[in-house]
């Protein structure tokens, strides 16, 4: 008889001191009829774009024997192709997701002993990098309407002598933008203070904002210390092809080019992305009417009485409630995914194809006779 096999458990592992306790990030992946909890563009590519995707696919496969291109210059000259702004390939550089791109940017100039600067509510993700990387992170409170301000953010790095300062913009989650200014005075006040400081501009929502070519990008060859992180994630509809990438000096993607693990980049990754990017009118045509459809949801959800945090992302936040998470539940019980994040007493709900917003607000007309709303 075969020894019976006692599985030990998490606690019983000898884990890093800062990872006891912890648990996997993730928003919840549940099979309901309505998903909005994740910010993706719910329109799928056309048929059309699919088959070449196959096709790319099927090409790739006939060198998967053989590593792919690891500095994937193909893919980022087409990304910068993509951005314009004048960007080269290398300005560019690509890994899997920007999760990993914000890993990589972390790898490099992070680290023991030194310290990453958030603005909360902000990204939950980035706490999580830092950990990862041995990196002290500390994050300062945004202004009561969830904007932060040249001024504050200079106070904040001298105060926590940061060596990595990130901006989200739109702000995750809470929809929020950072005007280029204020980022090209952070930068300009920077480079006098602290210029060893990296600023890393997350515009993951980007084109999603009412004006997408109002970009830190344009800021690029006036600040040297300067990151602009993307992703084709959300406005791309290529959640599932886990691509994300960022734009700097040449020196900042050698960086990177360091800390990156060999081949990071599968050879099937690289074909469907230069599918997608070769037909990026195509994979961004709904935008437009998501944007859209934020502002109309936002403008619906204050006529029924919550607060709602104006956004220019795919999503917002509203509330406010005494207990979120019983709305949530209430929601969910009637098939309708949401995201419960962000500050207490708000949820998060992403944009939408019509007939999922429609499930949203019949759902949440339903149970409104049985939320209580927060006193202020």
């Amino acid at each position: 008889m075969s020894e019976k096999f006692t599985p030990i458990t998490l606690d019983e592992l000898p884990l890093r001191p800062e990872l006891v306790g912890e648990e996997p990030y993730g928003a919840p992946q549940l099979d309901v009829p309505v998903c909005l909890n994740v910010n993706e563009n719910p329109y799928p590519p056309s048929d059309a774009v699919r088959e070449q995707m196959g096709k790319a696919i099927a090409e790739s496969a006939r060198t998967v024997n053989r590593y792919p291109d690891r500095e994937a210059i193909e893919l980022r000259t087409a990304l910068a192709t993509y951005l314009g702004f004048g960007l080269g390939t290398d300005n560019i550089w690509a890994a899997n997701g920007s999760n990993e791109v914000m890993t990589h940017l972390l790898q490099a100039f992070g680290g023991p002993g030194r310290t990453v600067l958030g603005f909360s509510p902000t990204y939950s993700m980035y706490p999580e990098y830092a950990r990862n990387t041995l990196t002290n992170y500390v994050a300062v409170p945004r202004s009561e309407d969830f904007r932060i301000e040249a001024d504050a953010v200079l106070a904040a790095v001298e105060e926590h002598r940061a060596d990595i300062i990130l901006i989200t913009t739109p702000n995750n989650p809470t929809g929020t933008t950072t005007p280029v200014s204020v980022i090209d005075e952070i930068c300009t006040r920077l480079a006098e203070v602290r210029p060893d400081c990296i600023v890393v501009v997350d515009e993951a929502y980007q084109e999603f904002t009412e004006f997408p070519e109002d970009s830190a990008l344009a800021l690029l060859p006036r600040h040297q210390h300067l990151v602009v992180s993307r992703t084709m994630s959300k406005a791309f509809a290529y959640a599932g092809g886990r691509l994300g990438y960022l734009a700097a000096t040449p020196a900042i993607v050698d960086a990177c080019r360091i800390v990156r693990l060999p081949y990071h980049l599968s050879g099937a990754s690289q074909a469907i992305a230069l599918v997608a990017l070769a037909n990026s009118r195509e994979m961004l045509h709904r935008v437009d009417a998501l944007r859209e459809q934020c502002q109309l949801l936002q403008q619906w959800l204050r006529e029924q009485g919550y607060d709602v945090v104006p956004s220019q992302a795919n999503f917002c936040l509203f509330g406010r409630f005494e207990d979120r998470h019983e709305v949530w539940q209430k929601l969910l019980d009637r098939g309708v995914l949401i995201r419960e994040t962000g500050p207490d007493g708000f949820l998060r709900v992403s944009a939408g194809t019509p007939r999922e917003i429609k499930a949203f607000r019949e759902a949440l007309t339903a149970i409104a006779p049985t939320i209580t709303k927060e006193t202020r």
